[in-house]
């Protein structure tokens, strides 16, 4: 059975999302959500059609990786970081830092509970942005649904990343930067529907 978020805290989240989210809408703060995703040399292909008797060969190999952190809003605004390292606590801190430096209101990002957003060293630079003016608020554990920028990550792995984009390192990274490069445009954008459920 999969894990479930307490029932209580996620009741207490959704509506907090909720509020947070007019707020948003009505100009007075900026809403990010923020995650990170790996991307890297073995193609997403959740399904495909051809004829019969056909095949259809897509490259795959391992390395390739770029991790990306993405700060978005429902607005289409999105702001990213990447590497080809592994992401750790103070690597996001790094990004946070410098975003945080770019605000012109009073900003919340919401955050998973990765090991990284939870860490000590994270936790204690918290004050430090909120003297900027950025709050950090964590979503319910289990509840990946509630955070916008995972569908950014599902639909450039399943929508506009091409198989060409697979050919090599830097055919793949070259696409990736394309994208977040070109996101909220006509090529790349999500239309996301709000539901006021408060």
């Amino acid at each position: 059975m999969p894990s479930q978020p307490d029932e209580k805290d996620y009741e207490e989240k959704k509506v907090l999302l909720c509020v947070l989210t007019l707020l948003f809408l009505g100009g007075y703060i900026d809403l990010r959500y923020g995650d990170e995703s790996s991307f890297n040399l073995e193609p997403n292909v959740p399904y495909g059609w051809i004829k019969k008797g056909e095949n259809q060969e897509i490259p795959s190999r391992k390395g390739g990786n770029l991790n990306v952190f993405g700060l978005l809003n429902l607005a289409g605004e999105l702001t990213s970081y990447q590497t080809t390292q592994k992401v750790d606590s103070q690597m996001v801190i790094s990004w946070i830092d410098d975003f945080a430096s770019t605000i012109q209101k009073q900003t919340i990002i919401v955050l998973d509970n990765a090991p990284w957003h939870k860490s000590k060293v994270f936790m204690d630079r918290i004050e430090r942005w909120e003297e900027l003016g950025l709050f950090i608020v964590y979503l319910p554990t289990y509840s990946p649904h509630l955070n916008p920028t995972e569908i950014l990550w599902r639909r450039m792995k399943y929508d506009w990343l091409k198989p060409q984009d697979y050919l090599t390192k830097e055919d793949l990274h070259n696409a990736i930067n394309h994208i977040l490069k070109n996101y909220n445009n006509d090529e790349f954008s999500i239309d996301f529907k709000t539901d006021f459920n408060c």
